[in-house]
């Protein structure tokens, strides 16, 4: 199992908008508006490190709002 967390800045006024498709990702277990450098992290639990990748680049990237991602993968159990 592969544990990671996205962090996702979005356009100006976007979060709220963008919290419920992010949310609804098969690969996404929990997602929350948070304040700082980024708008948005979603925790990601999947088989692969290729599918968090996937969900990073093709699936939240691919939503329209997005300005960019960064994804850190766990490396504890």
């Amino acid at each position: 199992m592969v544990h990671a967390f996205i962090m996702v800045k979005t356009g100006a006024g976007e979060s709220e908008q963008l919290l419920g498709p992010i949310r609804e990702l098969e690969t996404v277990s929990e997602a929350h508006i948070v304040a700082g450098a980024y708008d948005i992290i979603a925790e990601v639990d999947t088989e692969a490190v290729y599918e968090v990748l996937k969900t990073a680049s093709s699936r939240i990237q691919g939503l329209q709002g997005v300005a960019d991602t960064k994804t850190y993968i766990s490396l504890d159990d």
